[in-house]
């Protein structure tokens, strides 16, 4: 049997078994064990569990190996607020998805190409991590933009409480006048404070979603206005002038770390260009890495030594401010 088949049929191998494990998980679910002990006891009449049963096949066969992967969606909690906080239009079911497409993209760009057979798992892997990466961008790419529009929410807020609005009409004008993301965090706050959610709470569920130092400040000095007043117009102008200020400093930090952050990029895309770049220009001589035991230990400790590395650059490269 031709190595080929064997890396085919040990990816679809372990596909397969993290599905099965997915189903399994599905199974144990509370309400759904509830229901069939019920019906195996005879605690419900004969109808009625016939009707439950018929319901329970029609459900399980209609949703497949979709409702498998929207129960695993279900389980990973830090997910789902991933995705809220990126404001993914794909839902998680439709993401594992693509994920599982991609990752057999790359599976096959690594078969197509002729790549050695540890490469194989790697392609795989590199596919369906693509996807992740594009959600985590999209998510810091959100994260930034709200920051750069807080300032000038406050400062409206702030107009708007010397005009003679309450806190509560100040988000609505925020909604009204800004774009999104600050609009939709805003706007759903404002939301949830007409349905009798207390004003604090519902800023605290922005701090939820949107994890953000400045927005802390401004949560914090609504709840503190509250018990013990004061000017409240005067606390986000001042708090808007913290954030401007803020960002100069950070523009600063950015141009004086410039050289150190191309560096740290330099670095750690060199070794693995190098790696692909001497595996085409000759494969058996880098093939002694997978081959060998001494080999496979300096993968090992390159792997290990450039994740220390990137920690390393990374902090001192990101100056907190």
């Amino acid at each position: 049997m031709s190595p080929m088949i064997i890396s085919l049929a040990a990816f679809f191998a372990a596909t397969m078994l993290i599905v099965g494990v997915a189903a399994l998980m599905g199974m144990f679910n509370t309400s759904k064990a509830e229901d069939r002990l019920a019906v195996m006891t005879g605690r419900k009449k004969e109808l009625e569990s016939e009707g439950i049963v018929k319901e329970e096949l029609f459900r399980e066969g209609r949703a497949g190996v979709a409702g498998m992967l929207s129960g695993l969606g279900k389980r990973l909690e830090g997910m789902s607020r991933l995705f809220q906080q990126a404001d993914c239009p794909l839902k998680p079911e439709v993401f594992f998805g693509v994920m599982g497409l991609c990752g057999c993209l790359g599976f096959a760009a690594m078969a197509i190409t002729h790549a050695a057979l540890p490469l194989l798992p790697a392609g795989a892997l590199m596919g369906a991590s693509l996807p992740l990466v594009w959600l985590l961008w999209r998510r810091k790419r959100r994260f930034k933009k709200f920051g750069k529009q807080l300032p000038d929410a406050l400062e409206l807020i702030a107009r708007a409480l010397r005009s003679g609005h309450s806190l509560a009409s100040g988000l609505h004008v925020v909604v009204e006048e800004m774009p999104a993301p600050i609009s939709t965090e805003f706007g759903q706050a404002y939301e949830e404070q007409n349905l009798g959610v207390p004003l604090e709470q519902s800023l605290k569920n922005i701090l939820v979603r949107m994890p953000n130092m400045d927005l802390k400040f401004f949560v914090t000095a609504v709840a503190i206005q509250k018990q013990a007043g004061g000017d409240m117009a005067e606390i986000l102008d001042k708090i808007g002038y913290i954030i401007r200020e803020r960002f100069k400093i950070m523009g600063q930090v950015q141009a004086l770390t410039g050289e150190g952050r191309i560096s740290g990029v330099v670095l750690m895309a060199l070794p693995i260009a190098l790696f692909f770049a001497v595996y085409y220009l000759n494969p058996t001589y880098i093939m002694l890495l997978f081959t060998e035991e001494l080999g496979r230990k300096m993968i090992a400790v390159a792997v290990v030594l450039q994740i220390l590395g990137a920690i390393t650059i990374k902090k001192i490269v990101n100056i907190k401010i």
